[in-house]
């Protein structure tokens, strides 16, 4: 059988090929050998630095004329890009009065390939950053050159070159250099270009803005010409694209390049239009230019090349026309449009009033009558060009003549027509056509490359797809283009994830569809029908609600109808027509388009409703266990999309089939991947809503304003006073956990125990004034202010006498930065942690979420993290705190890997709610019968109530009044017979530890009776908020009473947060924190979900705090599109544009995961990265690393006969030679005795992982002296795990590859605490700027594996010992390591049969067990067929206990094309699987597990 993912990337292989080479797959050898190499080596390679030449102009012009100019251009780039031209040569080389064209053009080529790989490149500039204002100048100059440029004129090519880098300049603002360069562009001054009566129109609008144009004419009275020209560029710019555009013929050829540049430019002006700091005053000038009307009339647009074009075009004018105030930057409604919209009609119908009395019926018209385009073509269908002009004049749009400096003005009358008319057309409302738009792909879009892109892009073109950068116009458009990303992004792994070709479908000789296959994802469909069509609401014209029924045969494996049966309320499915044409039999080309072979004719998707049972009613998910059915016929009901099938009947009734009638396919995806539909209606829904974001954070969301405006020192509600419970340790923690702080603490040193409450005097006092008061007082504190804090040591108030009332205490002694991080998060505002590998992220997560909830106790915080994974970890620690576990609650599916007994999930806590109401009320009955009180007062928690009240409160204050008259007896044996005489409840007590009073003064004796009466009190407090549940009859009422008032400490994943926002605002939900874990690998919608799961409160949100916990130097989401992750940076998470914004954070920087040598390879990457006390300290990280000479090392695999890295197919890269010599290595640490769960294998490629698991089941998986490791998989799978020792294989020898992005890098080199050993080409990492740092550590070490033979786990070798050269044993390669391995094990089985019992024993031992009367012969097995079978399973089958010697352990050759239907060791499957369900279940993961990551084009 063919490798799992084989098929699916077939028939990309061509064009990725031909992708690839035009991105330029470079190879070491050819970069070796190559001229450029030489040249660097002459020139500026860091390598030769010493040898090196001096700088020679001519060297740069020769590189840019022969290699950047050739032919084969993208791989000289690529290889320029490798070698460091730009860093080493070309930037340090840079000085404008010098600089030629070629220099200019090779940096900005350079920097374009540098953006393209997604590679830093503004710190190459701000080395030399004196330079940079000359250089921008020289680039404006280049890109209109006809325009005073000295040198001669660009290049078609060029100038896209140019327009590329001017592009990344304005998205990359955050960046001072580039910010004091683009903004002068851009501001107002640029308004010099308008014409005088549209300026003085706008001056008019905005009194502020004429105010700074007054201030601007007054300053500038004379202006330099320098100046002039920057104001005047983008003008020229626009109007040097519309002479190009206009140019290009409506029939015939075009020249190379020319579609590719106004294809750019648009995607420039876009850019420009999408940020309010650029749009601002750029908008108006663009709007001067008429740039959309010329560019609609332009033939391109109506040419088959013009597609994309077009598309940019549509994107622009949204753009142009969106509902922002450019002035305010406030969000426009839809009545504030309105408006607009009639303010211009109103103006045309004035100017038409007063010029043209022929057209008197349109300037009286209403505006709806004439504000479409079919009215106002109508209308000025009949007026000649004068006419138009005289118009147009009017409403100040075009100049009275084309005359200097406005010559450049179209006053056709085709244009002036076209300008009147889309000008003044009603504009669609986005928002409705959003609400009218089908949530499921079609068969149209699944298919269409041109709305879903490729996966293998490599980034040489523009596409009309939003982006998501540093800032947004409004909330409206963070959430639009967030909407059609995440949609597409859907949609391209709904196609990814088909199953038609499993299923085998072919005709019939009746004409009919036969399956030859089975799909475990896909079942024929045995009948549907629509049951039912609702009326549409008011005002909207699809069904409120359409419903059908599906039928299926479950005739497949049990746990596959077990999936099936358990399809979920919500999860989603797709029902498909196929009619194939081809006959019974033909076989499928993997290589052809599958959907002519399929005959795919519709795909329309549907929401689970839930199953039918045998009445024909829906099964409700609850805490009862499902009906079990007869037979294997199955049917459920299920939701259509009502836009849909709208759009299905109107197509019906103009003649179209009805697709509802010819379902024949039912597809259903894995529930982890399923959930995009919910999340786009979530989406939506918060469209139609006033999304209620708080003040403090609204700005910051959107990339305006003050980036630390929301830090806690910023905050007007910064509390003054904190308790931090049992955060500190001592008062030294305390001490060292404020080393800028100045302490005071009245009490003396014995009596400063924790807990502690800190008052921090440099925090001023609210007071409630305002005006010169509130300024003069400000003035005052500020004066006042100093670094100290006041220490008051408090005591727990005791619960009770019972060892189990004492509270559960921290044990971790934080960290400054650690204390700072917790400090943060208690106080109100936006929060946000850099966590670097193995810094305590989550112990600072809890100790926050602990000490918010014991200093708010009536707010509510929620918890969102991005896997179940996580946020189980997070849970469990936050259990073994001081936290009262009926105030959690877990939602989600994720619940069941909680390692605990107790069931935290919405019924887990409504059944423990109900059995600790039972057990309270069985202390009121002993507490009852204890005082002698008649009557059944333990009935109900009411009943309870009343019992306190009337007997428990009434005795409790009467020995208080008892007690008070002694407070001042010397005699402590007369006063303790006192207290245990009047002492009301001592009887209720007479199980706790005695005596009950142990205190040696009244205050001690009285605190123990408070304390006892607190624990009895607390019975019922505790029964009083359960009263609720006596109410609520129902399960479903229960819980959810649960989460909206019980709860206080709510956590959930951010999917389900997506999924279940609707019913959680519906219900009420409220809380007051957010804190989220792995902040930096959430989407950034994913992250603004939750934010918006209330409704708001008087109008405002309540959210108090919002804590984000990350670590954006790791890896990102995963987006497996590459046009989504690269071109529109979905990739990027909100925590990382917040960091990218410039927002405070506090950076963790104690690890206590690694040794501190493992620790250098990444701590680099950090701005401060410690070691703490502990890692020199503990046993673990002082031994050395059995059979090892070091703790880590860079091991160098050469080819291992003559092959390196492979790749059967597409970016599904192996590499034999590491794959053994991993194993290998592993293999001798199982014989040194390391536990098989310490180890971890890692890699950077799918395809070297299933390879590494096919070597290790054909070597050692099913031998039990060995076994498999802890975890085989890559190393973005193994993102926020970690083991003792990590192997890892980076499989590249020709490229790089995706682990030039550092982020991977980081986490490959941050998984491992004492032992990491990197499998990889050395020759080819080393060189690779980004990894630099890493790999200089790296090398330093030998190259070669050194062992230390004689070795054993664990040993008592220290790290510090130096073991002498002779002792060690260096490994020249894989072969050798191999043999050694072979050696090492034969040896320890020589060792072991002395250890075996003799045949004599082993008979002895059988005679004694137990035997059944039809079991007399062992040896009488049948044999079975074995041959499909994983290894791991044959070996179960042919090994039965004691029966067959060991057999002599032999290596067997593994080839490079790995036998994919054997993944991994499942020993729980059926043996007798057939083999064709072996192999759709081996295809299916690969197929998932081949798209987790696609890498990134080479180098």
């Amino acid at each position: 059988m063919k490798r799992r993912s084989q098929t699916r990337a077939q028939t990309a292989k061509d064009s990725s090929n031909k992708s690839k080479e035009k991105a330029g797959a470079l190879t070491l050898d050819q970069f070796s050998s190559d001229v450029i190499w030489q040249v660097a080596s002459q020139y500026w390679s860091p390598d030769t630095k010493a040898e090196h030449l001096p700088y020679s102009a001519k060297v740069i012009e020769r590189i840019y004329n022969e290699e950047i100019g050739g032919t084969h251009r993208a791989r000289r780039i690529n290889m320029l890009e490798f070698s460091q031209y730009l860093e080493q040569y070309l930037w340090p080389n840079y000085k404008r009065e010098s600089a030629t064209h070629a220099h200019l053009m090779s940096i900005v080529i350079m920097a374009n390939e540098k953006f393209r790989e997604r590679v830093q490149v503004w710190n190459v500039f701000e080395e030399k950053p004196e330079q940079y204002p000359d250089f921008f100048r020289h680039v404006l100059e280049s890109c209109l050159p006809d325009k005073g440029a000295k040198e001669a004129r660009s290049t078609l090519r060029e100038r896209t070159a140019l327009l590329m880098f001017l592009n990344h300049c304005f998205n990359s603002m955050e960046i001072e250099i580039c910010r004091e360069q683009a903004k002068r562009l851009v501001s107002l001054s640029m308004w010099h270009c308008l014409q005088p009566r549209r300026r003085e129109q706008e001056l008019r609008e905005v009194p502020k803005w004429r105010k700074y144009w007054k201030r601007l004419l007054k300053k500038d009275k004379e202006p330099k010409a320098e100046v002039l020209w920057e104001r005047y560029f983008m003008q020229n710019l626009i109007i040097d694209f519309l002479d190009i555009l206009e140019s290009i013929p409506a029939e015939g050829e075009i020249k190379p390049g020319l579609v590719h540049y106004c294809e750019r430019f648009l995607e420039f002006i876009i850019d420009l239009e999408a940020l309010l700091p650029t749009r601002r005053f750029f908008n108006t000038v663009l709007d001067d230019c008429h740039l959309i009307v010329r560019a609609l009339l332009s033939p391109l647009v109506r040419r088959e090349e013009g597609k994309l074009f077009g598309q940019l075009l549509d994107m622009l004018k949204f753009y142009t026309r969106f509902e922002i105030n450019d002035v305010t930057g406030n969000s426009l409604t839809d009545h504030d449009m309105t408006q607009l919209h009639y303010k211009k009609i109103t103006s045309l119908q004035r100017a038409v009033f007063a010029k043209f009395p022929s057209l008197r019926v349109f300037a009286l018209s209403n505006v709806a009558t004439v504000d479409n385009r079919e009215s106002l073509e109508q209308h000025f269908g009949g007026l000649d060009g004068e006419g138009l002009k005289q118009i147009a004049t009017f409403l100040n749009l075009v100049p009275e003549e084309v005359a200097a400096p406005f010559e450049w003005h179209r006053l056709d009358e085709a244009f002036l027509r076209e300008l009147l008319i889309t000008r003044h057309e009603k504009r669609c409302s986005q928002l409705e056509a959003l609400n009218e738009m089908p949530l499921y792909p079609t068969e149209q879009v699944v298919w269409d490359e041109n709305v879903v892109p490729s996966e293998y892009y490599t980034g040489d073109s523009c596409l009309a797809l939003p982006k998501l950068n540093l800032q947004f116009l409004t909330l409206h458009d963070y959430l639009l283009r967030n909407f059609n990303l995440f949609r597409l992004e859907s949609t391209y792994e709904i196609r990814q994830t088909s199953r038609m070709p499993r299923m085998l479908p072919w005709q019939s000789e009746d004409g009919d569809v036969v399956f030859g296959g089975w799909a475990r994802m896909a079942l024929p469909i045995a009948s549907f029908a629509v049951v039912e069509v609702a009326k549409p609401h008011i005002g909207e014209k699809k069904p409120s609600r359409v419903r059908a029924d599906v039928g299926v045969t479950l005739s497949v494996r049990r746990e596959i109808k077990t999936e099936w049966e358990n399809l979920r309320k919500h999860d989603v499915c797709f029902l498909i027509t196929v009619k194939p044409t081809q006959p019974y039999g033909t076989k499928y080309n993997p290589r052809e388009p599958f959907i002519p072979q399929v005959g795919l004719v519709s795909v329309r998707g549907c929401e689970v409703e839930g199953m039918l049972d045998a009445n024909g009613r829906v099964v409700e998910d609850g805490p009862e266990p499902r009906p079990q059915l007869p037979g294997e016929q199955r049917c459920y009901r299920v939701w259509l999309d009502s836009n849909q099938y709208r759009l299905d009947m109107d197509d019906l009734q103009d003649g179209g089939d009805d697709v509802y009638e010819s379902f024949n396919i039912l597809m259903r995806r894995k529930p982890k991947e399923n959930n995009f539909k919910a999340v786009l209606e979530t989406i939506r829904h918060l469209m139609n809503t006033e999304c209620v974001v708080p003040p403090w954070l609204h700005d910051i969301l959107l990339g305006y304003g003050d980036p630390g405006a929301a830090h806690y020192s910023n905050m007007p509600n910064q509390e003054r006073s904190l308790e931090f419970n049992d955060t500190f340790l001592d008062y030294e923690h305390l001490k060292g956990s404020f080393p800028s702080y100045e302490l005071k603490c009245e009490l003396p040193e014995k009596s400063r125990l924790p807990p502690y409450r800190l008052i921090f005097e440099d925090v001023p006092v609210q007071k409630d004034s305002d005006g010169e008061e509130k300024e003069k007082n400000e003035q005052e504190l500020e004066a006042a202010v100093s670094k100290s804090i006041v220490v008051q040591p408090y005591k727990y108030e005791a619960r009770g006498p019972y060892p189990s009332d004492k509270p559960k205490q921290n044990t971790i002694r934080f960290t400054p930065t650690q204390i700072e991080a917790i400090r943060a998060g208690m106080q109100p505002g936006l929060t946000l942690v850099v966590g670097p590998p193995g810094t305590g992220k989550t112990d600072v997560a809890v100790q926050i979420i602990s000490n918010i909830y014991h200093n708010q106790p009536n707010q509510r915080t929620l918890i969102v993290t991005h896997s179940n994974q996580a946020l189980n970890q997070l849970f469990e620690k936050i259990m073994a705190l001081d936290i009262d576990e009926r105030h959690l609650l877990r939602l989600g599916h994720g619940e069941e890997a909680l390692e605990t007994e107790k069931d935290y999930s919405r019924y887990g806590r409504v059944n423990y709610v109900l059995a600790k109401r039972m057990d309270l009320l069985n202390q009121v009955q002993r507490l009852q019968e204890a005082l002698g009180v008649s009557g059944d007062n333990a009935y109900t928690c009411e009943t309870a109530g009343y019992f306190y009240l009337y007997n428990v409160m009434a005795r409790w204050e009467k020995f208080q009044d008892q007690i008070r008259i002694h407070q001042e007896e010397a005699d402590l044996d007369k006063l303790r017979a006192l207290f245990e005489k009047d002492f009301p409840f001592g009887k209720f007590f007479a199980d706790a530890p005695q005596p009950l009073f142990k205190g040696s003064t009244y205050e001690d004796l009285l605190a123990t009776a408070e304390s006892n009466f607190r624990y009895i009190s607390d019975i019922f407090t505790e029964l009083e908020e359960f009263r609720a549940f006596e109410l609520l009859r129902t399960g479903l009422d229960r819980s959810k009473y649960l989460l909206v008032k019980e709860a206080k400490i709510i956590a959930m994943t951010c999917t389900h947060a997506a999924l279940k926002r609707k019913e959680l605002v519906n219900l009420g939900f409220r809380y007051d924190n957010i804190l989220m874990e792995e902040s930096a690998q959430i989407l950034e919608i994913e992250t603004f979900i939750p934010l918006l799961l209330q409704n708001p409160l008087d109008g405002l949100n309540r959210l108090k705090r919002w804590i984000m916990i990350g670590d954006h130097h790791q890896l990102p989401p995963v987006i497996k599109n590459m046009a989504f992750q690269k071109y529109s940076n979905m990739e990027q998470s909100l925590f990382t544009r917040l960091v990218r914004l410039g927002v405070p954070t506090v950076d963790l920087d104690g690890q206590g995961r690694a040794r501190a040598s493992i620790c250098s390879l990444y701590k680099w990457r950090y701005k401060k990265l410690e070691d703490l006390q502990h890692i020199f300290e503990r046993d673990e990280y002082k031994q050395a690393n059995p059979g090892f000479a070091h703790d880590y090392q860079l091991i160098n695999v050469e080819d291992f006969k003559g092959v390196g890295e492979s790749e059967p197919n597409p970016y599904f890269y192996q590499n034999l030679a590491e794959a053994e010599y991993v194993v290998a290595v592993y293999m001798y640490m199982r014989l040194l005795g390391y536990p098989a769960e310490k180890v971890s294998i890692l890699t950077t490629y799918n395809g070297q992982k299933h390879l590494i698991r096919d070597v290790i089941g054909a070597r050692c998986g099913n031998n039990p002296l060995i076994g498999w490791p802890h975890k085989i998989t890559t190393v973005d799978k193994y993102q926020g795990q970690q083991n003792d020792y990590i192997l890892i294989s980076l499989v590249r020898t020709k490229a790089v590859g995706h682990l030039r992005d550092v982020r991977r890098l980081v986490v490959a080199m941050s998984r491992a605490r004492l032992g990491l050993y990197v499998f990889g080409r050395v020759s080819l990492f080393k060189n690779c700027l980004e990894l630099q740092n890493t790999f200089k550590l790296l090398t330093q070490r030998s190259l070669k594996l050194v062992l230390v033979p004689g070795d054993s786990y664990p040993t008592e070798r220290l790290s510090t010992d130096t073991v002498p050269a002779k002792s060690l044993k260096s490994v020249e390669n894989m072969s050798e390591m191999a043999q050694y391995v072979y050696e090492q094990y034969m040896a320890k089985m020589e060792d072991l049969k002395d250890t075996l019992p003799s045949e004599e024993e082993l008979r002895a031992m059988r005679n004694k067990l137990p035997h059944e009367d039809d079991d007399d012969d062992e040896g009488a097995a049948v044999p079975e067929e074995v041959a499909e079978e994983p290894p791991q399973k044959r070996a179960a089958k042919e090994a039965p206990a004691g029966k067959k010697a060991p057999e002599v352990f032999k290596p067997t050759p593994i080839l490079n094309e790995i036998a994919m239907d054997e993944p991994e060791p499942e020993p729980e499957k059926s043996q007798d699987q057939p083999q064709q369900e072996v192999q759709e279940e081996a295809f299916d993961k690969a197929r998932q597990e081949s798209s987790e990551k696609v890498p990134e084009a080479e180098f």
